[in-house]
């Protein structure tokens, strides 16, 4: 075997241990992100969990008010229940599913929008807010809502920074022609009319 043949060989096998070198560093560091991103959902459903556990509470709060309006507080009860549906075993793989993560954040905005009419109507009950119930109830649930927006915008963060280094060249190309279980996460919207305050009426 000749000089060049055996350097040729030679060649191939740094510049084959060079890839194997790159493509584990490249995989391990989409495992390390991805793993981020699943670690900031797991907070985010962690202060969905506790919002949704507090509303037992405040429903029965309220409804020691016997002059109460049931309707709005029915829809709270129904929101949590759509909430409860798009829960434990049907999440999972929701990172994986954009429709399924979109049925997730409607549920969940579903029940912010009946939060937030029941605290309009509460309003019209001063008896009421001065409960000391009440008013702990309150206090955590604003502490909770402060929470789920803290988490969410953390998750989105995080799942941005994943998306982006997973579509940057050379790094989605390989993920493709390699066929590696990686794939984009979806993000977080802005509930619909967000943008418009809510109308307060006496």
């Amino acid at each position: 075997m000749n000089k060049t043949v055996l350097g040729c060989i030679v060649l191939l096998l740094v510049v084959g241990l060079l890839a194997g070198v790159w493509l584990t560093g490249l995989y391990n560091g989409l495992v390390g992100q991805d793993e981020a991103v699943k670690k900031a959902w797991g907070n985010v459903e962690n202060v969905y969990q506790r919002r949704a556990d507090l509303i037992p509470n405040l429903v029965a709060t309220v409804k020691g008010s016997a002059t109460f309006e049931q309707e709005t507080l029915q829809n709270v009860i129904e929101a949590r229940s759509r909430v409860g549906q798009v829960s434990g075993a049907a999440l999972q793989g929701v990172l994986d599913s954009p429709e399924r993560f979109a049925q997730f954040q409607a549920a969940q905005d579903g029940l912010s929008s009946a939060l937030s009419r029941l605290m309009v109507v509460v309003e019209r009950y001063p008896e009421l807010k001065t409960t000391a119930a009440f008013q702990d109830l309150m206090v955590q649930l604003e502490g909770t809502e402060n929470r789920i927006t803290v988490e969410r915008n953390r998750f989105n963060e995080v799942a941005q920074g994943f998306n982006t280094a997973l579509r940057r060249f050379p790094t989605g190309a390989v993920v493709r022609l390699l066929g590696w279980p990686f794939a984009e996460r979806p993000y977080f919207q802005a509930q619909a009319g967000a943008e418009t305050a809510p109308r307060v009426e006496f």
